[in-house]
């Protein structure tokens, strides 16, 4: 099983910044994909960003220019650089993993989640 340890969320002014850090650890084979989702309350979850193992990347078109997704593949972690926030980007940032675990001498391809870490932007 997969665990993934998120930090760096907190309280931020518009126009201010914060980075997101998630790290994976467990039995990987291999990643083929980490990013992160957001959920607004009332609001349906989201994708933010994500980076492919071949290092493609992904922005939503909401943060492109202010997001940055960065991946350390020595350490199996993942970056999320928020920059010139916006009330509208508060909500629960979730990390995601696309991994290949070993169980019982055999490998499988599973979603793995984050328990989530709050972003909220005032004014």
């Amino acid at each position: 099983q997969v665990q993934l340890v998120e930090s760096g969320g907190g309280l931020v002014q518009a126009g201010g910044s914060l980075r997101l850090s998630c790290a994976a650890s467990g039995s990987i084979f291999s990643i083929d994909s980490m990013g992160w989702y957001r959920q607004a309350l009332g609001k349906q979850r989201e994708l933010v960003a994500r980076v492919t193992n071949s290092g493609s990347t992904n922005l939503a078109d909401s943060v492109k220019g202010r997001f940055t997704i960065s991946r350390d593949t020595a350490k199996n972690t993942v970056y999320l650089q928020m920059d010139s926030l916006k009330y509208e980007d508060t909500a629960v940032y979730y990390c995601t993993c696309n991994a290949r675990t070993f169980v019982g001498g055999l490998t499988i391809d599973r979603a793995y989640w984050g328990q989530g870490t709050q972003v909220t932007v005032s004014s």
